[in-house]
């Protein structure tokens, strides 16, 4: 079997679209085209049993570098923090002052979508600036 480079990130969720929407809007991802022999993500979702309309949805990478987002609904909400999360690479390059600009900037625009800043730490001497968030349903990521 030779190595596998491809990968898809699962959020768990309440609401899959409205998260996925929310991440297409962060990392400038798209809604991929629905299944074949639909003409929307609607129609598909119409013909699904009642218990799983609304259960899943996805985005894309619009360029098809990074990773498939997936989100699923689960009954359960989130209790504690994520052992795995996503990090924004906003401040690429960047140090100092001008790297928490550019993050703070960004944590400006995701707040305005329904993020929520969690901890914002100031570069120290040691380790650079980065601003630890939660999306619109308390998922971890961060802004590095």
């Amino acid at each position: 079997m030779g190595t596998i480079r491809k990968i898809q990130i699962t959020f768990d969720c309440k609401e899959p679209e409205r998260v996925a929407r929310f991440w297409c809007e962060v990392l400038g991802y798209v809604v991929p085209p629905p299944p074949q022999g639909f003409d929307s993500w609607d129609d598909f979702n119409r013909s699904l049993p009642v218990e799983h309309q609304g259960s899943a949805f996805a985005c894309i990478d619009p360029s098809g570098v990074g990773p498939r987002l997936f989100f699923q609904r689960v009954p359960e909400d989130k209790v504690v923090k994520n052992r795995v999360h996503v990090d924004v690479k906003a401040g690429i390059g960047l140090v100092g002052d001008e790297r928490f600009a550019v993050l703070d900037a960004e944590r400006v625009r995701l707040e305005a979508l329904g993020a929520s800043s969690v901890l914002i730490q100031r570069a120290d001497g040691f380790h650079e600036s980065c601003i630890w968030m939660q999306d619109i349903e308390g998922n971890d990521f961060c802004l590095d």
